[in-house]
């Protein structure tokens, strides 16, 4: 197996994480595997670098020195609000020469900005995904997965993303049992699927301000199989139901239903990554009632059937 160069660009005010993160990663990967894996870092001129935290990091060497990658990593952080323009000048000369072309967080902005991304889907941090897609309408930003592959390019959302993303390039490289290895030292979960959501559905929706609406909210996370119908709920908030809608989009941001369906559509999905449960259990315990209401749901908002959804997600046995 053939060695593989990790290139990481390092830069002032880089997320410390977005560089400690994968480096763990791909350094515990060559701990299992040695040979796997040999990891640089690089400044503009080979000096320390200090990270947005304050921390200083001590980069190998400089960009212009640097091996010719098969992995080059950039991070993001502050100091991507206003980069060295001969960085952007490096990205746009060596990444295309690069076999894998990997972002953390807001180094996709560089990424981006060096022309990388163009007519790629990609994703970034949640809150800069809008200017993003503003300042480069040649990319196509997906503001809701933690990570987006699209051929060689792949591109992750806010910091600890980029673990999950180092882990699946991991197992992609050199396997399930090394990537699985590698997350359980570091206690990490192995299996956050690109798709999953950069927010769960309590966090994408706002906590309601009123005690009534908080405790509906916890009820419909915690009995997702209930009876939820907007009645029913707004019973349990003591409101009228015309009323209850009205105050529940009005300080959640999302109405009753939808907010049901994302809550009933995360249990179905975990159930079906971390339980050997049948799809019509299943489909019972998350509310949907019938394996084919749960298909539909499913295919409309993920574009994949539950049994296909666990075929790619539930992590092999371990032996």
């Amino acid at each position: 197996m053939a060695q593989r160069t990790v290139l990481v660009v390092l830069f002032d005010d880089v997320q410390s994480l977005d560089v400690t993160g994968p480096v763990e990663v791909f350094a515990g990967a060559e701990k299992c595997v040695p040979g796997t894996y040999r990891i640089r870092t690089a400044s503009l001129d080979g000096a320390p670098v200090r990270t947005s935290s304050g921390l200083t990091l001590v980069p190998d060497q400089a960009l212009s020195g640097a091996p010719e990658p098969h992995t080059l990593l950039v991070p993001g952080g502050q100091g991507t609000r206003s980069p060295d323009p001969r960085l952007t000048d490096w990205l746009r000369g060596h990444g295309p020469r690069a076999r894998r072309l990997v972002s953390v967080c807001t180094g996709a902005v560089l990424l981006a900005a060096a022309g990388l991304l163009d007519g790629r889907r990609a994703t970034t941090h949640w809150a800069h995904c809008d200017k993003l897609a503003r300042d480069h309408p040649a990319v196509d930003v997906d503001p809701d997965p933690i990570y987006v592959r699209d051929g060689h390019v792949a591109t992750s959302a806010g910091v600890t993303s980029g673990i999950d993303l180092a882990l699946a390039l991991v197992e992609e490289d050199v396997g399930r049992d090394v990537a699985l290895t590698v997350a359980r030292h570091l206690v990490v979960f192995l299996r956050r699927p690109g798709n999953q959501a950069q927010f769960s559905a309590q966090l994408a929706a706002q906590t309601a301000r009123r005690e009534p609406l908080r405790e509906v909210q916890q009820w419909i996370t915690e009995h997702p199989g209930a009876d939820l119908g907007v009645e029913s709920l707004a019973a349990r908030a003591r409101l009228s139901p015309r009323h209850f809608a009205r105050a529940f989009l009005a300080e959640t941001g999302t109405t009753p239903g939808r907010y049901v369906d994302r809550i009933r559509l995360e249990h179905a999905r975990r159930l079906l990554e971390d339980t050997a449960d049948g799809v019509e259990e299943i489909s019972r315990a998350s509310g949907y009632g019938t394996p084919e209401a749960m298909r539909r749901a499913f295919v409309k908002a993920l574009g994949t059937s539950p049994a296909e959804y666990r075929r790619r997600f539930r992590p092999a046995p371990v032996h």
